[in-house]
């Protein structure tokens, strides 16, 4: 789609928002409507330059300018991802300067926002725009360099110490590695991909060393290794105290390539090829100025809501990049485990509902639960606090009020920042909890009561809705467990309790002890269940709920389940007789009745209009009995995409035929 006019405003007045402000009219589609500053008085002079542009002194109101279709935001790095969001809400696309935030997690939620206002969004990288980088990468692919090897890349400069510039604060997110340093990332990513026919690659290793400011504590210096997958290496290096060379090379078996002005190329460059001791200039020109190619660029894809030059997906794996090279050397404080921090702004629409069936009530509870039930099991501490908080936030946002811990989880990590979380939002009165304990090899009666206490303790609440025996032990008489979590049931610091991985028999066992004695029974169930079978255990004492028999009896006792896995751990993702890139994937899914009832979900996504994802999570929230689908995203958009199973409910002759109970093919699966 190509846009003749499109109408431009600028967030910010600095010296990037003035090249862009110049360059701009040089451009084939742009026309600058407005610039935006937090006082009138610098909008105004800014727009001196340009007669006819609105001057705002603040940036709601350029926002709110029904003139202005796309924005471009040169903000300091903290305020990129606030604006960004606001921006989307506007209905505006979007132009952001890199970095989109301060971290991965703001860039997912800039990128998320716009993905649910449907409004174009591409981060700055202008030097992806330049036609010099289409050369290089056609080079790469016609296997004129051969089998690339290795990738050099630099960009920095000398700003001497002060302490007031954004380059040096901390609360600003200054530093080499988010100013520049995502210039020479973003190139070796990109080589890479190239290399293997693909628009990136994410490397599997990154080494890194920096040097702190010994004034502010950010990264002055730094240089990193990068390791793919495909054997590339990629040699990477930023600063902002010392001039570098500012150049980057690609070296393949068959030839190097150099790039002597890949960042701030001119309207004409010159690459060098090297190749069997001879050297080759070649020219490339633009007819441009840098950043009225990137303007147009953008203009020529809004209707694909990103653009080529840097996809959405490519900026994700760039940050995550930057994460891993700063992370290792240095927190910026609003990151920090201790850190105050601010909920994440709304990312929706507020016209946007949640869907009618996202709840279920049970007996003994004041308020219902949400069938989607985000897990905290965090990878350790893999996903930090900020990752984490962001995720919760974004849950409450989506409808979600149920989640699941466990003292394993992460040696209590996961415990304490939904705890610090609650407490920071104080919306502990809003939400339920399932908290586990009592693991193999603790799994004793007096183990799981210590286990619990501490929970509570790391939790920061005196109760929880849902108490689960993470597993069973069938050496210990099925009472001596149902006593203990009656002593605490009577404390009021449980409400229901329940077992994860119990057999059937054991359950029976204890429900039958409970009446019995006159106490409380399980009243739910955490077990594995999903459309798929579960073919060998995730863990060792995995248990299943989801053959016939466990069903019957959900069915007849209305028992809850809260179903962990509930979609197979990827299997109708990523699921392929073909594929076996992951080895618990294949171990625990792999078999010839899996890969049928694949196949039905296929195409009755197809029918439905959903993906196999949704089918097969609707699969359990549609069952007879109250079930609970336990998820655990990474990711803000994997995170919404798991409500998209609400919009496929699945009639009883569906799930018969999905589940191979019936082979004729119900109306509408074609």
């Amino acid at each position: 789609m190509n846009i003749r006019s499109l109408s431009w405003g600028i967030l910010g007045t600095g010296g990037i928002a003035k090249t862009f402000a110049k360059q701009l009219p040089l451009s084939h589609t742009g026309r600058l409507a407005a610039v935006a500053s937090r006082s009138l008085e610098s909008a105004k002079a800014f727009v001196e330059a340009y007669p006819g542009v609105k001057a705002y002194g603040s940036y709601a109101e350029l926002l709110a300018d029904p003139e202005v279709q796309a924005v471009y935001i040169a903000l300091p790095h903290t305020a990129h991802m606030e604006w960004a969001i606001a921006a989307a809400h506007a209905g505006k696309h979007i132009l952001c300067e890199k970095p989109v935030g301060m971290n991965l997690t703001e860039a997912m939620a800039a990128l998320e926002a716009a993905r649910q206002n449907g409004v174009f969004f591409m981060e700055a990288y202008m030097y992806r725009c330049h036609p010099q980088i289409g050369k290089v990468l056609e080079m790469i692919r016609s296997g004129r360099l051969g089998e690339i090897r290795q990738v050099t890349a630099s960009f920095g400069f000398n700003a001497p110490y002060k302490p007031e510039s954004r380059l040096y604060r901390q609360d600003l997110a200054g530093g080499a590695i988010l100013d520049v340093g995502g210039y020479p990332v973003s190139f070796a990513r990109l080589v890479a991909g190239a290399a293997v026919g693909k628009p990136f690659l994410d490397p599997v290793e990154v080494v890194s060393q920096v040097t702190l400011c010994p004034h502010s504590g950010v990264d002055v210096h730094g240089a990193a290794i990068l390791g793919f997958e495909n054997g590339i290496k990629a040699l990477v290096s930023t600063g902002i105290n010392g001039a570098l060379e500012n150049t980057a090379v690609i070296s393949g078996t068959q030839g190097t390539v150099r790039l002597t002005r890949p960042w701030l190329g001119s309207e004409e460059v010159t690459i060098e090829f090297l190749s069997g001791g001879q050297v080759e200039q070649i020219v490339v020109k633009a007819d441009r100025p840098l950043y009225a190619l990137e303007a147009d660029h953008v203009a020529g894809h809004l209707a694909d809501r990103e653009a080529p030059a840097m996809l959405q997906a490519d900026t994700l794996g760039n940050m995550r990049t930057l994460d891993r090279w700063r992370s290792a050397h240095m927190l910026y404080v609003q990151e920090r485990d201790d850190a105050e921090r601010k909920p994440l702004p709304r990312l929706r629409p507020r016209s946007v509902t949640q869907p009618p069936n996202l709840y279920r009530s049970l007996p003994g509870l004041d308020k219902p639960v949400s069938r989607m039930v985000l897990g905290t099991d965090l990878g350790g501490r893999v996903i930090g606090a900020p990752h984490a908080f962001a995720l919760f936030d974004y849950f409450q946002e989506l409808g979600g009020n149920c989640f699941d811990t466990a003292f394993v989880y992460g040696a209590g990590y996961g415990e304490k920042i939904l705890g610090e979380w609650m407490a920071q939002r104080g919306v502990r009165n809003e939400i339920h909890l399932i908290a586990k304990g009592a693991h193999t090899p603790h799994c004793y009666p007096d183990k799981m009561i210590e286990q619990f206490h501490q929970s509570l303790e790391r939790l920061r609440t005196d109760h929880v809705e849902f108490y689960m025996l993470h597993r069973d032990n069938p050496d210990v008489p099925v009472g001596e467990f149902v006593d203990a979590l009656n002593a605490e049931v009577k404390a009021g610091r449980i409400r229901f309790f329940g077992g994860s991985n119990w057999s059937l028999e054991r359950v029976q066992a204890a429900n039958e002890y409970a009446r019995c004695h006159g106490m409380q029974g399980f009243g739910c169930i955490s077990n594995q269940f999903s459309l798929a079978r579960m073919v060998q255990p995730v863990w060792a004492g995995c248990i299943s709920a989801s053959d016939p028999t466990y069903r019957q009896w959900l069915v007849e006792t209305q028992t809850p389940l809260f179903a962990w896995s509930s979609q197979a751990r990827g299997f109708f993702v990523h699921g392929d007789p073909e594929y076996y890139g992951d080895e618990e994937l294949v171990r625990c899914w792999y078999a010839d009745d899996n890969f049928e009832r694949l196949r039905r979900a296929r195409q009755l996504a197809r029918a439905k209009g959903a993906s196999p994802i949704h089918v097969a999570a609707s699969y359990v929230l549609s069952q007879s009995f109250p079930a609970f689908a336990l998820i655990g995203p990474r990711t803000l958009s994997e995170l919404s995409d798991c409500f998209n199973a609400f919009s496929c409910p699945l009639t009883e002759a569906e799930m018969a035929w999905l589940n191979l109970e019936r082979e004729e093919n119900p109306g509408g699966c074609r």
